[in-house]
């Protein structure tokens, strides 16, 4: 299946794996490219050292195109980016900030740029900065999914935008990817879909924990890390959103972070309580969040940790293989257009005798 979104980027299904922190691997990355979709690598747990060396990882597991995911409101994530440049990625995908010098350093070296978005308005900025293409994020997303339904945010984005639109947001199924297509989308991305394959880093008891919760079984709160974001609903979860950090204990928790990212701990925890107390806040916030996320995917912790998920969670019952996985959802998406197509001759039948 060709769309403007495979003709762009060189791939050969409009399917793709977003950069899930601690899920999108090098590993699943190169899995996803070698079965024929975008892969994009998550940099946000990683420094620029890590970064390098995971691109070169995934440059060993494949030779097709694949992606780097930046975003540019968290810390180090400049420093990944520029590394990703210096590398020449053939796809940088970037949120939460202004990428245009992102654009202008890519194309230099024929690279593409996609540009989260979820809104009109972010859509309509992209656009003219130059980017290659849009991931639309709608509610239903894990994570940082916008205030609209996929449903109503993918053609009312289609309606200012030209470019290439990948949707992301309740997308696991050939229907749903036929469904993307019908408003205007040229490609999915499955998060929660690929989080629960045998290629996913993600812990056995999450992937069992995943499998048996409903689609229902989700929470939303900007609580969490700062943003608005959707995780498993769980004890832990629910703990970690009751209230919002208050500066004291963010200036403690980004003290923690500017260690581990080897920043000068003073001036970030110190002069952001007396300057910048919001954004000391999201750094802390930012910083408290990913180790609960870590927790949750690499150790299968629920005590503690939080697992990010969409609500597609609840139509996920196994655990294929990429390819595999890619296999069916073109086979279910060949079969639902067969199913269609059989639904309109026979409504349409009617009327050409008449």
């Amino acid at each position: 299946m060709q769309t403007r979104f495979t003709e762009t980027f060189g791939i050969q299904l409009p399917l793709a794996c977003p950069g899930m922190s601690y899920i999108a691997t090098p590993e699943l990355v190169a899995a996803t490219a070698n079965a024929g979709g975008l892969g994009i690598l998550a940099t946000g747990p990683l420094n620029a050292a890590q970064t390098r060396a995971a691109i070169r990882r995934i440059r060993e597991l494949t030779d097709k195109p694949f992606g780097i995911g930046c975003t540019l409101m968290m810390p180090g994530a400049h420093d990944n980016c520029v590394v990703a440049l210096e590398e020449q990625v053939p796809v940088i995908n970037f949120s939460l900030g202004k990428g245009d010098w992102i654009v202008k350093r890519a194309h230099a070296y024929g690279g593409k740029v996609i540009a989260t978005v979820v809104t009109e308005k972010h859509a309509i900025s992209a656009e003219k900065s130059g980017v290659d293409g849009l991931l639309v994020t709608g509610h239903e997303a894990a994570a940082h999914g916008g205030e609209v339904t996929s449903l109503v945010l993918i053609p009312a984005i289609r309606k200012v935008s030209k470019l290439p639109i990948i949707a992301a947001g309740g997308f696991g199924s050939g229907a749903g990817l036929l469904a993307a297509l019908a408003l205007g989308a040229d490609a999915v991305a499955m998060g929660s879909r690929l989080a629960m394959t045998r290629e996913s880093p993600v812990h056995a008891t999450s992937k069992e924990m995943i499998r048996q919760r409903s689609v229902s079984d989700t929470l939303y709160s900007r609580n969490f890390d700062g943003l608005w974001c959707r995780m498993m609903d769980t004890p832990a979860a629910r703990a970690a959103c009751r209230k919002p950090m208050n500066l004291l204990m963010a200036g403690w928790k980004a003290s923690a972070v500017a260690r581990k990212l080897k920043l000068p701990v003073l001036k970030v925890a110190l002069g952001g309580m007396l300057k910048k107390p919001q954004e000391l806040r999201q750094l802390a916030l930012f910083g408290a969040a990913t180790e609960s996320i870590r927790l949750a995917i690499e150790e299968g912790n629920h005590q503690q940790g939080v697992q990010l998920i969409g609500q597609v969670q609840g139509l996920i019952d196994d655990i294929p293989g990429v390819a595999e996985l890619f296999l069916r959802v073109m086979q279910e998406a060949e079969d639902q257009l067969s199913r269609l197509n059989a639904l309109h001759s026979a409504t349409a039948a009617p009327y050409s005798n008449s």
